[in-house]
């Protein structure tokens, strides 16, 4: 079965002025235009191809990578609006169209939007939402703790930043957790901390707990080569003085040079942190 919005893996069948042909398992065919033609290329050859509909309605396949597939989210431009929709630059020929009703706040021209990309059932294309929670379910979370997750910053809140995990659940990392500058649509790595009994996900951008130490050790000592051995914060300085230049919490800086410390690693001093020469 040919499948709209995915890349599929299809057989060149036939060459004919336009392009050539590729059928899938079950024999149904798909164009693939001479502007995406391999130089060289056989018959019955396997091409991995992405599929979408044209301009003319018409399932068609390309060689071009498109910025999101079907079933994912990603942050996008909108390059113009018109009477029945917006249209954002998705990296094909054809944009991809967000109905009035699916914009979460009208879309203009030129700005960037976090979206959701799925199949339309009743006409079959392949179209865009910003309304990106609905396409989010917690109502069955197959994540443990500690467990690492793939994150897109979806947007703030008076908590902290709300963070699409995994392309499947919503989960927030709370403000106090946050030691950088994070905007929507950014892809981070993440850590769960909590699931809660409601399917709400607590997360963190560190490592926790006992697993944290040994990381931001080991960037608090490539910070400290960097800066010629010394570095002038201890475990006594301003918590946003250890922010800004670890991106740290004061908590984990402070277990972290103990890390260092107990390792005879540093030496921390009244002024700073210092790396023992060997």
């Amino acid at each position: 079965m040919l499948k709209l919005g995915e890349y599929n893996t299809l057989e060149v069948v036939r060459e004919r002025d336009q392009g050539v042909y590729l059928s899938d398992d079950d024999g149904n065919e798909v164009l693939l235009p001479n502007k995406y033609v391999p130089e060289q290329f056989l018959i019955r050859e396997q091409l991995k191809v992405f599929l979408y509909l044209d301009h003319e309605e018409r399932i068609v396949a390309t060689t071009l990578e498109p910025f999101v597939t079907v079933n994912s989210f990603a942050y996008l431009k909108c390059t113009h609006t018109s009477e029945i929709g917006a249209f954002i630059d998705w990296g094909l020929e054809k944009e991809l169209f967000v109905p009035f009703k699916e914009q979460a706040a009208k879309m203009r021209a030129g700005s960037w939007y976090l979206i959701y990309v799925y199949l339309d059932e009743k006409t079959n294309r392949l179209v865009a939402s910003s309304k990106t929670n609905a396409f989010l379910d917690n109502s069955l979370v197959l994540l443990s703790a500690y467990d690492e997750v793939d994150l897109i910053a979806s947007h703030p809140s008076p908590q902290g930043w709300n963070m699409i995990i995994n392309q499947k659940y919503l989960g927030l990392v709370y403000e106090d957790e946050i030691f950088q500058k994070i905007n929507t649509g950014d892809e981070l790595k993440g850590f769960v901390k909590k699931i809660r009994p409601d399917g709400k996900i607590d997360l963190t951008l560190q490592r926790h707990g006992y697993r944290g130490i040994e990381p931001n050790a080991e960037q608090i000592l490539k910070e400290l080569k960097l800066s010629g051995g010394f570095i002038d914060l201890n475990d006594k300085s301003n918590p946003e003085d250890i922010k800004e230049v670890f991106q740290l919490s004061k908590k984990s800086f402070k277990k972290a040079i103990g890390t260092l410390y107990k390792a005879r690693i540093i030496t921390i001093e009244t002024n700073g942190i210092r790396l023992l020469e060997k």
